[in-house]
């Protein structure tokens, strides 16, 4: 996400100060300082309060101070902080079983970690040891992480930040809007095909249904895997508990993150169970993955979805933002639930900081020309309103000064 070049730099005295005194300087900022949440709105130092639709990046699917979650991490705080996994947890025993039945039908199979980039990691890896190939195919546009594998997989990261020597395998990148292009990349030498059902890196985009179905029947003739990366578009986001299930397909592996733990650091991989049948004892291993503050974490963020039927809400508010949001310089919409991009004539950071000034946070992307919404999915249809509301008041495109 991009901020101006004047809020990256930290004004004496205040906290970015305080930060960049040893923090590594690797962040733009926004410039403001936030002291803390409720609901959707975040409370800042210097009293405004602003709609979140950033979500902290699509992190905080409960909001902030949701009683259920903070309850459950207090509560387990207090009765057992850490354990490894070489011992049973009652906790992590409810947190796979809710995540198992929230999960599409047949990945039964949960093994906790602790960021979507370690889920992407050991999805890769299972793929490739399990098959004995070392190509992957992936998508142009799509993000998976900045470990090894994961950034290998990632668009455009051995040109910019990489840093490795060498990938771990072969990649293939195939356009995300051509399913004959896509198939032509899958063969007997893949191990994988890793995709974002609704990519997020470069606005909102949903892959369409007849290319999920066309890339996993491919997989299927081949011998390859599919992994579905839902690390943000997943956990009842797109209005389903996972975003790929509106085209029908089944993956062999996703994987969750960010919502996941409304806030708390966790990650899942979720697999078929003629996957983890293969695995023994050693293939995959994590210290602080399924940790019990985590999956209490997991357990009351999938309890909220269930009891709030916030899946169905996160469709509502997109009925409702595709229907009244295209105004002024918004002149399309795209993406699913509550993972949307509008694509902004004139550019999306004018329109950012147009809603900033309004005390609306929304965030841009790697495309200049879109906005990024990725808000709670509590939010409430006065909320969304206020965005409409804020968006038609911004008035008709104008060309930015420099253009």
């Amino acid at each position: 996400m991009d901020v101006s070049v004047a809020s990256r730099t930290p004004a004496a005295g205040d906290v970015r100060s305080a930060e960049a005194a040893h923090l590594a300087q690797v962040y733009a900022q926004f410039p403001f300082e936030v002291v803390s949440g409720d609901g959707a709105y975040l409370n800042c130092a210097d009293g405004r309060r602003l709609l979140d639709l950033y979500g902290g990046h699509a992190v905080c699917a409960l909001g902030y101070g949701h009683p259920r979650l903070t309850r459950a991490i207090r509560r387990q705080a207090d009765e057992l902080l850490f354990a490894s996994n070489a011992v049973a947890l009652r906790v992590r025993a409810r947190a796979a079983d809710k995540l198992a039945e929230f999960a599409p039908q047949g990945l039964d199979r949960v093994f906790f970690v602790n960021s979507g980039a370690e889920a992407n990691e050991n999805a890769l890896r299972l793929a490739c040891k399990l098959t004995g190939r070392s190509r992957v195919v992936a998508l142009e546009h799509g993000f998976h992480g900045r470990t090894a594998a994961a950034a290998a997989a990632t668009w455009g990261a051995r040109d910019r930040w990489y840093g490795f020597p060498e990938t771990p395998f072969d990649v293939a990148f195939a356009p995300r809007d051509n399913a004959a292009a896509a198939v032509s990349h899958i063969d007997g030498e893949t191990a994988a095909v890793i995709l974002e059902p609704i990519q997020g890196l470069a606005g909102a985009f949903a892959l369409s249904d007849d290319f999920l179905r066309e890339v996993r029947a491919a997989c299927d003739r081949h011998g390859a895997f599919l992994i579905a990366d839902e690390v943000q578009c997943g956990m009842g986001r797109s209005g389903l508990p996972f975003a790929v299930s509106h085209s029908g397909v089944a993956p062999d592996m996703i994987t969750a993150a960010k919502s996941l733990g409304g806030g708390f650091p966790c990650a899942a991989l979720l697999m078929r169970d003629e996957i983890a049948a293969q695995l023994g004892g050693g293939d995959l291993g994590t210290t602080f993955g399924g940790g019990p503050l985590a999956c209490a974490a997991v357990e009351a963020v999938l309890d909220a979805m269930e009891e709030e039927q916030l899946p169905a809400q996160a469709a509502e508010r997109e009925r409702q933002i595709r229907s009244t949001c295209i105004a002024g310089p918004v002149t399309a919409i795209d993406g699913r639930g509550l993972l949307l991009g509008l694509k902004c004539a004139g550019g999306a950071r004018q329109v950012r900081d147009g809603l900033l000034a309004a005390d609306i946070l929304a965030g841009t992307s790697a495309l200049p020309e879109w906005l990024r919404l990725m808000p709670p999915l509590i939010l409430r249809e006065q909320e969304a309103a206020q965005l409409a509301a804020a968006v038609h008041q911004l008035g008709p495109h104008q060309e930015q000064a420099n253009e």
